[in-house]
């Protein structure tokens, strides 16, 4: 349905999407201290926003957020499967955000609504996977003029960026949110790990105890998953391409094999590794009948659905977000959430709390670069230091847990400048 200013499936969801928003507004205390400061001081005035996020309740309260800094805001979905129509409808809704997405999109309705934030021709982008950065560097490269930079959420959106930076062609200074100690430390770990066992829950309702689960890929989000793997009671199988990390996985009590090997021990099988073709035609080939997969990484491309066709001889959703594809032999695999991301295509996506955090970081890194563009050339950028550690105290602090401090005498031990006073922390 189109509005004046907005694209959804139905605003007659709104209110229904709204009561979702208000839910996680209640448990989001930093940013309800960011949009109390943002309120009186307004550092996004005269500036347009254009987010790509998923566009669930706790980002639709992000995008409230910068609203209330300011901003004129502009936002699309990241990903065809995990727009939630409701939640989109009631940030349409009043008309102060501009708002082009709709659960299901086809891969030309998902371009458009891309297009369609980038023709407000934003001064800030938030990216979640890279594909506003992808647009303003192909296909719609005259709207990057007016860029002043940038957020990133995603390891495979980072990639991204610094494949485009080593070559030279990154035309701004994008902020690398994703390798921010509060964000892949938490967010990649905990949220991935809490989110994608609840997708695969709701999608499946069987049980994990007992179970061989195979995690393809051990980076932080491989980590959060194997973890809440074996606490639902499950044998967990790692694979992994670089030694350093399978031998992490080794010391932290899970088994390391060849792909070729556990599809033929597995019975639940996630990738998170941000390649393609992690499971493909051989390891298929090998599983059991009855075998699920599911996708925690960011495109469908980790589980490889040509395949995966190829070796069916019928197929069929035979319940929401469950496909069964019959092979020749008679065996028959389970893919959840047509090969994407599980967390968000079958479930809410990470814990409220977790995005708090995660949105702390995007909300102050975007005042940074409002505040300070200018100092900042094109390329990737870390988040600042003292934003990170703000987030963390923050968070702290919204627990009620105090910290320890260093006496001046140990400062100096440790050859430490003096301790920061809270201004320099709070304007960063």
């Amino acid at each position: 349905m189109s509005t004046l200013t907005s694209e959804v499936r139905d605003l007659g969801l709104a209110p229904q999407g709204e009561r979702k928003i208000r839910w996680v507004a209640q448990h989001m205390k930093l940013l309800n201290a960011i949009k109390a400061r943002f309120e009186r001081e307004r550092p996004f005035a005269g500036l347009r926003l254009g987010l790509s996020i998923h566009l669930e309740a706790k980002t639709a309260y992000l995008a409230r957020v910068l609203r209330a800094g300011g901003a004129e805001v502009a936002v699309t979905g990241c990903n065809p499967l995990s727009t939630q129509d409701d939640v989109a409808a009631a940030l349409a809704a009043p008309g102060d955000v501009r708002v082009f997405a709709w659960r299901e999109a086809t891969p030309e309705e998902y371009e458009a609504h891309l297009t369609r934030v980038l023709e407000t021709r934003p001064h800030l982008i938030l990216d979640d996977g890279g594909d506003l950065v992808g647009l303003l560097h192909g296909k719609l490269a005259p709207l990057a003029e007016g860029v002043l930079g940038g957020t990133e959420e995603t390891t495979t959106g980072v990639r991204r960026l610094k494949a485009l930076a080593r070559q030279g062609q990154l035309k701004f200074p994008m902020i690398a949110v994703n390798d921010a100690k509060m964000k892949h430390l938490f967010d990649n770990r905990y949220g991935t790990g809490q989110s994608t066992w609840d997708g695969i829950l709701r999608a499946t309702n069987v049980s994990i105890a007992g179970r061989t689960v195979v995690v393809a890929g051990y980076g932080w989000c491989g980590r959060g998953i194997a973890l809440r793997a074996r606490g639902l009671g499950a044998n967990v199988i790692v694979t992994e391409v670089d030694p350093v990390r399978a031998i992490e996985a080794v010391m932290d009590g899970f088994r390391v094999m060849p792909m070729l090997k556990a599809a033929e021990e597995g019975d639940i099988f996630v990738t998170a590794t941000g390649c393609r073709d992690v499971i493909r035609r051989e390891h298929l080939e090998r599983m059991k009948d009855g075998a699920i997969l599911a996708n925690a990484g960011h495109f469908d491309v980790e589980i490889s659905k040509p395949d995966l066709l190829a070796l069916s001889v019928r197929h069929e959703e035979v319940k929401p977000n469950v496909e069964a594809f019959e092979l020749a032999d008679g065996r028959t695999l389970y893919l959840l959430a047509q090969g994407r991301l599980v967390n968000l295509a079958a479930g809410d996506g990470h814990p409220i709390e977790i995005m708090d955090l995660s949105f702390a970081l995007q909300a102050l890194s975007l005042e940074h670069l409002a505040k300070h563009h200018r100092g900042l050339g094109p390329g990737v950028h870390p988040v600042p230091e003292a934003i990170d550690r703000r987030v963390a105290r923050m968070a702290l602090e919204a627990r009620g847990i105090e910290l320890d401090a260093l006496t001046p005498a140990q400062r100096a031990y440790l050859g430490l400048e003096p301790e920061p006073g809270p201004e320099s922390a709070e304007r960063a």
